[in-house]
């Protein structure tokens, strides 16, 4: 990166990304030629016949195509700018920092941006969690109940009936034959249920209420997050000094 140039630390962060890309395809070309061995080997011979009357061969010679240290310094030179490029992003970071506004209140003051990540990754999964709470039922009317800690309905009567065996005499007994009876059953009234219902679902509007908020508050993240992230950074060049400590002769 170019010292002279000022960059913001949304710019390092995109850097760094194809900084990663090219690292991983450069270093992967780089290490494969390691894992072939006749590109390592060289051979370099003469021939000297047993006299001035022998048969003169020409010299024969393989080239080393491949240098070990050469590969070594070269893994150090690709790496450096993937050392500096993420030292830059990451000691940005300390000092990127934003205030969380939501509806013109601060609710979160110099909040870093790793910080602001995570709080950004966590709102997805509860935005997630407040959209599969349960609903009450909008069929029936429901008011909190003290008691039961609860919603609750009104009461709702109703009758509780039991079936009783009856007779019915089609025929009355003679002296030659005997009374002709049917027998039937008849539902009678018995008692009666008073029925409320209980619930520990939520009123829709309460349910839209926490989406509204979890939704305001992931607006709000972003924004803290675009604003830390336009911080000026001060470049760092470390990957120099580590690689001349690993790789150094």
């Amino acid at each position: 990166m170019n010292c002279k140039v000022k960059m913001k630390l949304n710019q390092v962060i995109a850097v760094e990304k194809g900084v990663k890309s090219r690292c991983h395809q450069e270093l992967t070309q780089a290490h494969h030629g390691l894992m072939k061995p006749e590109l390592l080997a060289g051979i370099s011979r003469n021939y000297e016949p047993k006299d001035s009357e022998g048969e003169k061969l020409p010299a024969e010679s393989t080239k080393v195509q491949i240098r070990a240290e050469a590969v070594i310094q070269q893994t150090g030179l690709i790496l450096q700018e993937l050392f500096d490029v993420t030292a830059t992003k990451d000691w940005s970071n300390c000092s990127a920092v934003a205030d969380v506004v939501v509806g013109g209140e601060k609710l979160l003051e110099k909040v870093p941006v790793a910080y602001l990540l995570f709080v950004e990754k966590q709102l997805v999964d509860l935005h997630t969690f407040v959209k599969k709470l349960p609903v009450l039922d909008p069929a029936f009317d429901w008011k909190y109940e003290s008691a039961t800690d609860c919603m609750a309905t009104g009461k709702v009567d109703s009758l509780k009936t039991k079936k009783v065996l009856k007779n019915h005499v089609k025929a009355e007994a003679t002296d030659k034959f005997p009374a002709q009876v049917d027998t039937y059953t008849e539902d009678v009234v018995v008692g009666t249920w008073s029925t409320t219902r209980l619930s520990g679902a939520l009123e829709q509007k309460r349910v839209t209420q926490l989406l509204g908020r979890v939704e305001e508050l992931q607006k709000a993240v972003k924004i803290a997050r675009e604003t830390a992230n336009m911080t000026d950074v001060t470049e760092q060049h470390v990957g120099a000094t580590v690689f001349s400590y690993l790789f150094g002769k």
